[in-house]
């Protein structure tokens, strides 16, 4: 903890520990065991429980409306493709299944198997459609993970280019997205036909 101006060992009765010391591959971040802080995480894990009907949920009501209207893309037998309405970046989409589940550990075998099959067919759609260059793929498991609907279970899957980055959402909190949603929608759920027919 150099960097801190703390020496590794005992600060007012809390153990810190320099990472390369750690066993596997360090990385940048020092630890600082504050083991007092259990409190804190007990006394919200007894808060109320997460939202567990799908009264007003968005991923509930989506599949009751037209794709034109929701922006799904694709619809599988257990779950089903969307457009993010916020994208990270153009093409960012949403796996999820039909079934109001919070969390992937309450998903059935076949939910996550759908999801899995959906995400490959997701990347190779995006791909032939974008030409993207690589993708981040990912659940964030709960509100406290940054979960923007922590109610119900979704997968993004979002492109990536090279150059897809700049100073716009820093100075402006703004991202710059090139294509309309209910365009790359419709250019999208037509290629995803064609690799759906393609795997007959």
């Amino acid at each position: 903890m150099a960097s801190l101006g703390f020496p590794e060992g005992e600060l007012d009765g809390v153990r810190i520990e320099d990472a390369s010391s750690f066993v596997g591959v360090p990385d940048a971040f020092q630890r600082m065991w504050v083991p007092h802080r259990m409190a804190y995480i007990e006394d919200n894990a007894a808060s109320p429980k997460r939202n567990e009907t799908p009264d007003g949920c968005v991923f509930c009501a989506a599949p009751l409306m037209a794709d034109e209207e929701s922006l799904i893309v694709f619809r599988g037998e257990r779950c089903y493709v969307v457009m993010n309405l916020f994208p990270y970046n153009t093409g960012h989409v949403l796996i999820n299944p039909y079934r109001h589940v919070a969390l992937y550990d309450e998903a059935t075998t076949e939910e996550t198997a759908e999801m899995a099959l959906l995400t490959q067919q997701a990347m190779r759609v995006i791909r032939r459609v974008s030409n993207c260059e690589g993708f981040n793929i990912g659940m964030n498991q709960g509100k406290i993970a940054g979960a923007g609907v922590s109610e119900h279970l979704h997968q993004h899957v979002v492109p990536r280019w090279g150059a897809d980055a700049n100073f716009f959402p820093i100075i402006a909190r703004t991202k710059a997205l090139p294509v309309l949603l209910g365009d790359l929608r419709r250019d999208l759920a037509a290629a995803w036909a064609e690799e759906v027919e393609a795997a007959r």
